[in-house]
């Protein structure tokens, strides 16, 4: 869900499928409630299904999740969007965008994760990113050129999306990017064109990267894991390739 760091080890430890499964059908519902429950009409949403069905989630659950979001469901979903800030151990910047119902509990818990074992540490580094809007998709034509789809569906910029083995066997990957405002009207004309969109959402990308070791990536890599462990964990953007 917008981070290039993860690890294959996220979609398959089964300890972490119910914390997976919450993460997604909380994006379904935030989704739902944003921009309506029409999949159609709707490109987060839209996205968000087909991840979820990506992970095995079952119909009834993504069909509450739109229901609960678009307030059709019952009590409606109220989460607030709080963004953390800081750095990973060897100072690599990162971005940790939650969903909560409790800010004052979801801040003092990610605080302690950013200090454990005095490795993480907040501070300010919004202006290391690039605010943008991102599209991830797949084409069934490996002959297209990306560069000109891009500008067919007016995103400012692309580069090719690494798809898994399963994926990458008659198709061909690529990351969009856009202006935040220009999100559902790119991805809408990505699909028009015949694109499999895999993902839809704001996103923070890194304008630069810091140099480390792979010993180092090694302990910025557990130290993001940890983070993405927390429930109201949504995504992370760190400065690492």
């Amino acid at each position: 869900m917008g981070a290039q760091w993860k690890q294959k080890w996220r979609e398959l430890a089964a300890d972490q499928k119910g914390k997976i499964v919450g993460k997604l059908t909380r994006e379904i519902q935030v989704a739902a409630r944003l921009g309506g429950a029409d999949p159609d009409l709707n490109a987060r949403l839209y996205a968000a299904i087909a991840a979820a069905r990506k992970q095995s989630v079952t119909r009834d659950s993504i069909e509450r999740a739109i229901a609960k979001g678009s307030g059709v469901g019952g009590e409606p979903v109220n989460y607030q969007t709080v963004i953390f800030e800081g750095f990973t151990p060897h100072r690599v910047p990162v971005m940790v965008e939650c969903l909560t119902d409790n800010n004052n509990r979801t801040s003092s818990e990610v605080k302690v994760l950013f200090k454990a074992g005095s490795m993480g540490t907040p501070g300010s580094v919004a202006w290391m990113f690039e605010h943008c809007g991102l599209i991830e998709a797949q084409h069934k034509d490996k002959g297209l050129d990306i560069e000109v789809a891009a500008l067919e569906a007016e995103a400012d910029n692309v580069e090719p999306l690494e798809l898994d083995e399963d994926e990458a066997a008659g198709h061909i990957g690529a990351r969009f990017f856009c202006q935040t405002t220009s999100l559902d009207t790119v991805t809408k004309a990505l699909k028009a064109a015949g694109w499999n969109v895999t993902t839809s959402e704001l996103h923070y990308q890194p304008k630069d990267y810091p140099v480390i070791s792979e010993a180092q990536r090694e302990e910025v890599t557990n130290f993001l894991q940890n983070l993405d462990g927390h429930a109201d964990v949504h995504r992370i953007y760190a400065a690492l390739k």
